[in-house]
This record gives structure tokens, C-alpha cells and sequence, in this order.
């Protein structure tokens, strides 16, 4: 299971257009914890943790500061979460994340995505049961054991845990995101998270054959360009 996560971050940042709309979608979140969960990372774990992210994503310091001055302001704007399941090309699954203040509008914009590449929208549910919901960490280490032992002493759930290349991967359910974070934290010190997130992860691969790639390629374009999508997830194999 361990491989078939994807970083999506990493492939995002690769021009300076693509650096602006990760700076984005990460101001807008860390907009939406701080706006829910207090502006104090001390006090807010997900806000805490949604900046430790952005800085390894090299969101400038003014991107964030400026999300949480204005999440501590009056009024200001009323996200909500929203997630979309779909079938894309070659009969893969899609999932798309957004935070929307028009749920109308968004639902309009992801639905437009999918009829413009032949794709087809599904009811709730009828994607996401096929997908498992992991909280994933990965780190500089090779002593897997002393690390499966460090979590199962914090009760934590570990659902899987790999060492290559001089690289740990831990996978807890998402429930168990903020209690296994701190659990490495504990045990290991000065860590670095290389990853550090949340994700859906498949539970069966879909491949995707070279007429069906165009329009794959093409969806997941179209989705990624739209400001109020978050994170976009499949079983793709391409």
C-alpha cells in the first residue's frame, strides 16, 4: 500500500504559476483552521500542523501570516468542505477535495471538469468506500521496529510502515493523524517530516491505457486549476 500514495505538492511547484496556486490553496486553509480553531498554533493542532506543512512546502512566511491576520479579523469569508466522487477515464476513481464559500458555484465548476473529459460524476460514497483515509508521515531513519514500538506505545493504530532508502513511512487511520504526529515528535526529537498529511490512498489500481491518458491528463489539469479544489486523489495507474 505504501507506494501508491502520491505527493502532490512536489509535482505542483514546478513553475512559478504552479508555486502561486500551492501558496493558495495553503493560505486558504490555514485561513479556514484559524478561523474555526482559534489563530494560536499552541492551541490549534490542525493549524499547527497545516503551517509546519506549508513552510516544507516553501510557502513564504508573509503568505501565512497574512491567512491567520485575517482569520483573527471580523467577518471575512465562510469556507465549507465539500468532496466530489467521480469516474474518470479508463474507469478509474476520483476523489476531489475542495474548501468553497459557494458550494453551488463549485459543484458547477468540478461537474464542468468531468463532462468536458467524458468523465461522469458519482452520488457520495460511491468512490470513497474504495479508498482507504491514512494519515501518512514519512522521515529521514532506518529502525522501523524502534519506531512501530515508539507508536504502539502511544496507542496508535499503525495501519503500515516501511523503511527504504534510508526513509520511514508510517500510515495510521486519519482519526489517529494528531496523536501519531505527536507520538514521533515525542520519541524521535528534531524530526522532519518530508511528508506529513492526510490522504485517501486506493485499494485497488485502475491502468490506464495510452487512449484514455489525454483525457485523464486533461481532468486532472482542468480540476487542479480551480481555486476552490484542495486535493485531487485516484487510482489511476499511468
Amino acid at each position: 500500500m505504501g507506494r501508491a500514495y502520491q505527493n502532490r505538492k512536489e509535482s505542483m511547484a514546478k513553475t512559478a504559476d504552479a508555486k502561486t496556486k500551492v501558496y493558495s490553496k495553503y493560505a486558504r486553509e490555514i485561513y479556514v483552521s484559524a478561523k474555526s480553531g482559534g489563530t494560536d498554533p499552541a492551541g490549534n493542532l490542525n493549524l499547527r500542523s497545516i503551517i509546519d506543512r506549508a513552510r516544507s512546502s516553501q510557502v513564504p512566511s508573509h503568505v501565512i501570516e497574512k491567512a491567520i491576520e485575517k482569520a483573527a479579523g471580523a467577518g471575512g469569508e465562510d469556507f465549507a468542505q465539500a468532496r466530489y466522487e467521480g469516474f474518470g477515464p479508463g474507469g478509474c476513481m476520483v476523489i476531489v477535495e475542495c474548501l468553497t464559500d459557494n458550494p453551488n458555484r463549485t459543484f458547477g465548476d468540478v461537474r464542468l471538469c468531468f463532462t468536458k473529459t467524458k468523465c461522469k460524476l458519482g452520488t457520495p460514497g460511491s468512490v470513497s468506500h474504495l479508498f482507504d483515509h491514512c494519515a501518512i508521515f514519512k522521515f529521514a531513519g532506518d529502525d522501523e521496529d524502534a519506531v512501530l514500538e515508539a507508536l504502539m506505545a502511544a496507542d496508535v493504530n499503525v495501519t503500515d510502515i516501511e523503511a527504504d532508502a534510508g526513509r520511514i513511512t508510517v500510515f495510521t487511520p486519519n482519526t489517529e493523524y494528531f496523536k501519531a504526529r505527536q507520538a514521533l515528535q515525542d520519541a524521535l526529537g528534531g524530526i522532519e517530516f518530508e511528508v506529513d498529511e492526510v490522504q485517501f490512498l486506493p485499494q485497488t489500481t485502475a491502468p490506464i491505457g495510452d487512449e484514455d491518458r489525454p483525457l485523464f491528463d486533461k481532468l486532472l489539469a482542468m480540476l487542479e486549476d480551480l481555486d476552490d479544489v484542495q486535493n485531487v486523489y485516484h487510482n489511476a495507474e499511468v
